[in-house]
């Protein structure tokens, strides 16, 4: 059974970094990571900074595009491809198939991730900035948000087209940013009913600005134990329980 799984998880990971779009993604994630010393030559000031914030910024924003098209696109196309029949015909549970196949997301996003922040780190060397351990942090953490991310597009792969899944999962990526902002404008309502919506949304959807540690590492700002602790949990129980839903619907969904 665990070499099933473990097969499954990889032949995503080669699936995934043979697909055409990942490629043209993390290569143009590499080149907007260049090109921010470029475009800094201009701020000798405050150069630290500006490379921080464009060199976490890209990694951000590419791996969240990478993450939502891989997660969204998973189940739809094992469906459309009718591989999904062979594999459930075999002895692997329909919930170690999706763990397998988040795995395999997981890893490729997770190489992709290491070779970016490798290059990151190369360029503070080569322009003698110091390497403080919030650049550490924001990226690690990148991953784990990745992960959240990831858990929200199988959890609406399972039983959705991969365009409702991706505009679903973008969604989500976006308020979960903004989950304080929306919670603290809909309490300013004069409507209970907002008010009400307001702080469901903040209790229901991850705050995924607890997860972004960019600002930290612009301002070379040290990061507690105890908050990278309780971002990680955060991370990992949002990701555990959107899993397991994702699991409960994929095993009661009817392929025909």
């Amino acid at each position: 059974m665990i070499g099933a799984v473990t097969t499954l998880a990889w032949n995503g990971f080669r699936e995934a970094r043979r697909n055409r779009v990942t490629v043209i993604v993390a290569a143009f994630a590499v080149a907007l990571v260049i090109g921010a010393v470029l475009l800094t030559e201009a701020t000798v000031s405050t150069l630290e900074r500006v490379l921080t914030d464009l060199g976490l910024g890209s990694m951000s924003l590419m791996l969240t595009l990478l993450a939502i098209f891989l997660s969204s696109g998973l189940l739809s196309k094992e469906i459309e491809r009718r591989t999904i029949f062979m594999i459930v015909s075999r002895p692997v549970s329909r919930g170690m198939f999706l763990l397998a196949r988040l795995a395999g997301n997981m890893l490729t996003l997770g190489v992709i991730l290491l070779l970016m922040a490798l290059l990151f780190l190369g360029e503070l060397a080569l322009y003698r900035f110091p390497l403080h351990q919030s650049h550490l942090v924001a990226m690690s953490l990148l991953w784990v948000e990745l992960l959240v991310l990831t858990s929200v597009g199988f959890l609406m792969s399972s039983f959705s087209s991969q365009i409702v899944s991706a505009v679903v999962t973008t969604g989500v990526y976006f308020a979960g940013h903004l989950s304080s902002e929306i919670y603290n404008l809909s309490q300013k309502s004069a409507s209970g009913f907002l008010k009400a919506l307001g702080k469901v949304a903040y209790y229901v959807l991850p705050n995924l600005e607890k997860l972004n540690f960019r600002p930290h590492a612009a301002y070379a700002i040290t990061v507690g134990a105890g908050e990278i602790v309780r971002a990680v949990l955060m991370g990992f129980g949002y990701s555990a329980a959107l899993v397991g839903l994702a699991i409960l619907v994929f095993s009661n969904r009817d392929f025909k």
